[in-house]
């Protein structure tokens, strides 16, 4: 944020600290000219000694959720406590966790329904409610805060379980536990809503039982859950042949209350790195049996998703002739990465420098406007600047370039922030820590090593990019470089799970995108995609011609009206993402925007 966005007349300074006229309060003064507000210009921090109106411009601003009315009704119809109770969860566990029941109108029948309703409490007062109709209709309050449900129950315990729904935490709870809490939106991924409470509520756990769904949904969800907490203190619970969850097996014959808390003192603490037996990838062994292997994630470039898709885990190596776009190329990719599929981004990269100037790029290609007010609207490129506060991460330490300190920052966005893609770029940037006796080939061997073992600890694509060694000209055109070409060692060839060149086409005005390896078949093939280069935004466009239709849209306001438009019978009670002429009519409007 900028002062004058405040209405604060800073004077045209950019450093020291300042006093000038309150805008909150100066209309009321009667000394129009007395400057009550201190400026720090360095720190961002203002303070107004007449209304102590104060904040921070570069502190994002709280935001404001809209929370529902607690209605106290213990009231809970006969058949519903029947329902409930032939599922193993009796009316007190009920009315302890302050489920409630009534009508309710619901965007997928189009009308009001009787529904259960499981309220979400933080710190004792409702936040969320989610409404359920015995057909499995699910809403959520629209703008209401997204948090665990029954959170407020792990706080200041040791050891607490974490569910995929709320049926299964009320049964844990009816089983005698009271830690229990439950994602509040099903088996995602997408576990943004935890990046506030890992100090509060789960630093001090000593054991952390996972009690999700054995499918593969479920097991994404396991995986990232663990990846998030620390395989270290997290026990994965199973259920046993036939049941895929809590509930089910305390309603499965013979089973009962005795078999969930048999479940829990069974549960499975995460193997010693780097041994496992069959028993440990059983149920990811038994997904990839039913569902065969699957395609990564793609950018929505067709001829280059055709080539190459992107795991997790997994180490990418770009390179090309400087200046010829391998860091633009790097931002395509991940900006539609992140768009796409929520992967969240870290940077180390010196050479975008400074780092205003490499965030106003990523704007112009989430945005399509270059970055100038007289093209890019204040609203989206606040829109944009707000959304990359929550998915872009820039790692820039002042004590040290080594990878030692890269990695340790980056270990720590896994953690406080959920990172799916770690850059480093370039790799000659990085200070090089060769001990005595060691060749450049093997400080290389390791380093590499280093990242790829990073890389699937953490469940993060690494990306490298580095340059090649000087490259021959002839007939003032340079030759293709490859991985090989990259100065120091053939390992980064060798290695690599991906590679990519970027080469700048002078004979035909493309540029070039080789993919030049991919590991493992069901992730690409390789080859080559052409594309235009959009110099108003920074996009790369497919080459289907020599007269390309450069896409200027808002890719930012399209993505969020998809999101918002397939999350809409959970998350949303509004009329207007219900009606599909509706949708037309705004989807049209959006890709009208300039």
């Amino acid at each position: 944020m900028e002062w004058k966005y405040l209405n604060i007349n800073v004077n045209g300074k950019h450093s020291g600290q300042i006093k000038t006229i309150c805008p909150q309060c100066n209309h009321k003064r009667t000394d129009k000219s007395d400057k009550s507000l201190s400026c720090n210009l360095d720190t961002g921090a203002y303070h107004c000694h007449y209304c102590n109106w104060e904040g921070n411009i570069n502190c994002k601003p709280k935001k404001v959720y809209n929370k529902p009315t607690w209605r106290n009704n213990t009231t809970l119809s006969e058949p519903l406590i029947k329902w409930f109770d032939s599922r193993g969860i009796n009316q007190s566990t009920l009315l302890k966790l302050k489920v409630t029941e009534g009508l309710e109108w619901m965007p997928q029948k189009d009308k009001e329904a009787n529904t259960i309703q499981f309220n979400y409490f933080l710190e004792g007062e409702l936040v969320n409610t989610k409404f359920r109709t015995g057909d499995k209709c699910f809403k959520l309050i629209k703008d209401a805060e997204l948090v665990p449900y029954n959170i407020d129950s792990i706080y200041g315990k040791k050891e607490c379980i974490i569910t995929e729904g709320e049926i299964d935490t009320l049964t844990f709870v009816q089983c005698g536990f009271d830690a229990v809490i439950s994602v509040p939106n099903g088996a995602t991924t997408n576990l943004e809503y935890l990046d506030r409470f890992i100090e509060s509520h789960f630093e001090d756990k000593e054991t952390i039982y996972i009690a999700v769904d054995v499918d593969p949904k479920g097991l994404e969800l396991r995986t990232e859950l663990i990846r998030r907490l620390g395989a270290e203190r997290c026990k994965i619970v199973t259920y046993g042949e036939g049941c895929k969850d809590a509930n089910e097996l305390i309603n499965a014959i013979g089973k009962g209350p005795d078999a969930v808390r048999t479940a829990i003192k069974e549960s499975k603490e995460i193997k010693v790195e780097g041994i496992f037996e069959i028993q440990d990838i059983a149920d990811q062994l038994d997904s990839l049996f039913e569902q065969g292997l699957q395609k990564g994630a793609t950018t929505g470039h067709l001829d280059f998703d055709n080539l190459i898709s992107f795991e997790v885990g997994r180490l990418l190596i770009v390179t090309g002739i400087p200046s010829h776009g391998k860091s633009e190329f790097v931002d395509e990719i991940l900006y539609r990465l992140n768009l796409l599929h929520k992967w969240k981004i870290a940077y180390f990269s010196p050479e975008n420098h400074p780092l205003q100037v490499h965030v106003s790029k990523i704007i112009s290609k989430l945005t399509g406007k270059s970055f100038d007010k007289k093209f890019l609207k204040k609203e989206e490129y606040e829109e944009a600047r707000e959304m990359m506060q929550d998915n872009y991460f820039f790692i820039d330490p002042k004590e040290s370039s080594d990878i030692d300190t890269i990695l340790e920052k980056a270990r720590w966005l896994v953690k406080k922030r959920g990172i799916k893609i770690l850059v480093i770029d370039p790799f000659n940037k990085l200070e090089y820590n060769i001990q005595a006796g060691m060749s450049e080939t093997q400080y290389i061997s390791k380093f590499l090593d280093r990242l790829i073992m990073f890389a699937k600890q953490y469940s993060v694509l690494v990306v490298l990019v580095a340059h090649p060694t000087k490259m021959r000209m002839e007939k003032g055109v340079f030759e293709l470089p490859n991985l090989y070409s990259i100065n120091g060692s053939s390992h980064f060839y060798n290695k690599t799970d991906f590679g990519i060149c970027v080469f700048r086409n002078e004979e035909t005005g493309l540029v070039d995108v080789y993919v030049q390896k991919v590991k493992f078949k069901h992730l690409g093939k390789g080859g080559l995609a052409k594309f235009h280069y959009n110099i108003n935004n920074g996009r790369y466009l497919p080459s289907e011609g020599d007269f390309p239709v450069w896409d200027n849209d808002n890719q930012l306001r399209k993505q969020v009206f998809n999101d918002r438009l397939n999350n809409a019978p959970m998350q949303s009670s509004i009329d207007d993402w219900d009606c599909p002429e509706a949708h037309a009519e705004q989807y049209e409007e959006m890709l009208a925007l300039k």
